[in-house]
């Protein structure tokens, strides 16, 4: 990316300024909620087949997501199954170090969701429910660097690059962006 270090993200925090203080969501969308995975839910999720270059996000046939591992599921307001969410190790990228007083986060939309321009209030409301128990904590995110998509979204809730990650996945070599969304407005605007 342009003016980003190509460095691994060392967990140095950074401050948000009043600009981006002001264009952060701070207010769930109405009709998202964040509620525990059932195993139904996760496998939905396995069942979803992405197109294109997405589909490196389709999980292997017997792949199932968790509760017990930190998934949730991410519902519309008639309980359907819309995304999920996973914080800590289970969503952090193979070889990518734990940043010491930042909470990884992964995230991911059903696929005829996608490119509907669903993805802010989606965010939103995954950003609003994880601030429930994370607080002030700034929020880490690897997004596979092709993916300019995510990477806008990313960048549109208050995230901002700050290095690189490589590694390989199922025998490729993998370049991540890694973003981080510094504490919450509330601190950013007293610094």
């Amino acid at each position: 990316a342009q003016g980003v270090p190509a460095r691994p993200y060392d967990g140095e925090r950074i401050a948000l300024t009043r600009a981006e203080v002001i264009m952060v969501p701070n207010v769930p969308p109405r009709g998202l909620t964040v509620r525990p995975l059932e195993r139904a839910d996760a496998e939905a999720i396995a069942a979803w087949r992405y197109e294109g270059p997405w589909d490196v996000y389709n999980f292997r046939p017997g792949e199932l997501l968790s509760a017990e591992a930190g998934y949730q599921a991410v519902a519309d307001e008639t309980g359907t199954l819309v995304g999920f969410v996973c914080v800590g190790q289970e969503a952090r990228v193979p070889g990518l170090a734990e940043a010491e007083g930042t909470v990884d986060i992964g995230v991911g939309m059903r696929p005829d969701l996608v490119g509907q321009g669903l993805g802010r209030a989606f965010g939103a409301a995954v950003l609003a429910h994880v601030a429930g128990w994370c607080g002030e904590t700034p929020l880490r995110a690897a997004i596979q660097s092709w993916n300019q998509r995510s990477l806008r979204m990313a960048r549109g809730l208050g995230f901002r690059e700050v290095g690189s990650h490589r590694c390989v996945q199922d025998g490729s070599e993998v370049s991540y962006t890694v973003l981080v969304r510094p504490a919450r407005a509330a601190a950013a605007a007293g610094s």
